[in-house]
């Protein structure tokens, strides 16, 4: 990495900047819709090309797990190559893989696509992220980075519902038909339209760092992603704790493996050659928001997990009605971004994040007093205020993050904020999972058929949720505007 300081944000014309970002949104928002839009699909999958629901799984494990392993590469990648070429090469992935998708012959070949798709998807949102950093002043990220939880909130809540839609009418292969006209076109107008923004610098890619990432986050995310399964397909205490053995022994080698791979990159540092440089840690403001998203997201993944499993298991609704059920949250938390965002620039972070965890707080503790019977209105609003309360988390927690960093370390920062995205999400689907089946009671009748009660279980899963919902409201009270400091200006970064 460069030892000299860093250049100045490199200044666009307006019209240059919003057109530069438009694309970078619409591509961002295509890749993380194919995110979810394929779960209300598994079933149709299976009995298209007859294999098991453990099997099925791969279509999404190998997706998280793609992504856990290149997301941590985009801080080498855009220092290396520039915005426009890895722009090039994640929409131009995602594209070949979403087409490959389309044609697929057999099992095998769809998993290839996914995992082709996982690498261009990987890269795009701290591609975003970083080009917003480099072209935005810090005075308006708020609102930019308010148009960026638009994409982060509704793609994913969208995807459940549009697959409903469409496997209503049409077979599963037409959704990446749908995706795919779509991403090309993004292709297309950023090739044309994209300039090269982020810093460069002559880099060599460390093998051993490449190789702990690899094994270590993808360790670390399949563990995560076991235990939620393991937790997602048995009932009852004795029988979750004797499946999630193996997924756990997967976890520990995981946490084991990114711990030496923090080490590395704490060496390499020292001599300007971190694969992903962990001196952005040095930034306070920057670590209290990365714990508030962490924990955030944990809330967030964990809860749109276990409450369509109530939905579906203790309600007996079908998918669509549960994806219907779930899209007003999500709208509400993407239209109120830019809101936010502009609320943020005028006031800083903690008027908005702390009344924000505080209200996620409560409706974790309301979700767990639902009912078989409670009223689907009430579940309606309680998950609105979810995302009214997340919505005012997100946008301020990015920018106060991400908004001290010197410009050598933006890449690096965005690229730090995705991976715990996705570890914090497999933890929290693997936690709340867990708690809801260890809490779930299987009782036998006197004929010898059983009976399974999973109401408990989501109270215990969303009593765990309601504690998590309040750590983060503790941390927000310690969150700033996140403006530079001397640390920053200067570009020295030897000083803790």
């Amino acid at each position: 990495m460069p030892s000299a300081a860093p250049t100045e944000e490199r200044p666009q014309s307006t019209a240059g900047t919003t057109a530069t970002i438009a694309v970078l949104l619409v591509a961002a928002f295509v890749v993380i819709l194919n995110e979810t839009v394929l779960n209300v699909a598994l079933p149709h999958i299976m009995a298209d090309m007859a294999v098991s629901a453990a099997t099925v799984q791969w279509v999404t494990t190998s997706f998280m797990l793609t992504m856990a392993v290149v997301i941590p590469t985009t801080g080498f990648l855009l220092q290396r190559f520039g915005t426009r070429t890895v722009f090039a090469l994640a929409m131009g992935s995602f594209s070949l893989g979403t087409l490959l998708a389309a044609l697929t012959p057999s099992f095998g070949v769809l998993i290839l696509a996914r995992v082709v798709q996982a690498f261009g998807s990987a890269i795009m949102l701290p591609l975003l992220m970083t080009t917003i950093l480099m072209l935005v002043p810090r005075q308006r990220r708020g609102v930019v980075m308010g148009n960026v939880s638009i994409v982060i909130s509704v793609a994913p809540a969208l995807g459940p519902t549009l697959s409903g839609v469409i496997l209503a009418h049409f077979p599963w292969r037409t959704i990446f038909w749908f995706v795919l006209p779509i991403s090309l076109l993004a292709l297309v107008i950023g090739l044309v339209r994209l300039k090269d923004v982020s810093e460069r610098g002559k880099l060599t890619l460390d093998l051993v760092s490449v190789a702990l990432s690899v094994v270590g986050f993808g360790s670390l995310v399949q563990g995560l992603s076991a235990v939620g399964a393991a937790g997602s397909e048995t009932g009852g205490h004795t029988s979750w704790l004797s499946s999630t053995a193996g997924g756990i022994t997967v976890l520990v080698l995981g946490v084991v493996l990114v711990a030496l791979f923090v080490w590395r990159q704490l060496v390499l540092q020292r001599r300007d050659e971190a694969f992903l440089d962990m001196r952005t840690f040095r930034h306070r403001d920057f670590t209290v928001s990365v714990a508030v998203l962490a924990l955030g997201m944990m809330t967030l993944f964990g809860g749109v997990i276990v409450l369509p499993l109530y939905l579906q298991i203790g309600r007996g609704l079908d998918t669509l009605e549960t994806g219907l059920i779930l899209l007003p949250g999500g709208l509400v938390m993407g239209l109120l971004g830019p809101v936010v965002g502009r609320l943020f620039d005028a006031w800083g972070p903690r008027p908005l994040s702390v009344p924000g965890a505080a209200l996620l707080a409560l409706v974790m503790f309301g979700f767990s007093r639902l009912q078989a019977d409670t009223p689907v209105w009430w579940i309606v609003t309680l998950q609105i205020a979810m995302s009214v309360g997340l919505a005012l988390i997100f946008t301020p927690a990015f920018t106060a993050g991400l908004n001290p960093l010197p410009p050598h370390l933006y890449s690096h920062g965005s690229a730090t904020l995705s991976t715990l995205q996705q570890v914090a999400g497999g933890a929290g689907t693997a936690l709340l999972v867990g708690v809801l089946q260890a809490g779930t009671v299987v009782s036998r009748r006197a004929d010898g058929s059983t009976v399974t009660d999973s109401i408990p279980g989501v109270h215990a899963a969303f009593v765990t949720a309601t504690v998590i919902a309040v750590a983060v409201t503790v941390l927000t009270c310690f969150m700033r505007r996140g403006e530079p400091t001397e640390l920053s200006r200067t570009g020295d970064d030897t000083a803790a």
